[in-house]
């Protein structure tokens, strides 16, 4: 769950990004995983999804297995894109700043540091 204020907006990277609504300093924790808000699903749970719910579900989940299979964020987070110069790093269940992020600058994560499946979803962009 995001822990700060955010907002959706159209991306220069892709579609629709997530922006700081905030100036949010340096080491400030942005995420949290939340078991019961955050949805976690095995893959033998998404393979019986419908085949269209599959395709939405790899846009917006990840695979991390310390977190027990795929996650899905609940919140808006899920918008957040991919950037080698990221903004973001992950703590395999939270997430946090690792510069000053300004109010109004799309926030960005590596997808490496946490999705295992991370080079697949790129390849389909």
């Amino acid at each position: 769950m995001l822990v700060v204020k955010t907002y959706l907006g159209l991306s220069q990277i892709h579609g629709i990004g997530l922006f700081a609504g905030e100036d949010i300093q340096e080491n400030t924790i942005i995420w949290k995983f939340v078991k019961g808000f955050d949805l976690v699903m095995t893959r033998e749970e998404k393979q019986r999804l419908p085949k269209a719910t599959q395709l939405w579900f790899n846009n917006y989940a990840y695979y991390n297995t310390p977190e027990g299979g795929y996650v899905l964020c609940a919140d808006d987070g899920r918008f957040m894109n991919h950037a080698k110069d990221n903004k973001i790093s992950d703590r395999v269940t939270y997430t946090i700043a690792n510069r000053l992020i300004k109010k109004g600058e799309e926030m960005t994560c590596n997808y490496f540091e946490f999705d295992e499946e991370a080079m697949e979803k790129l390849k389909q962009h």
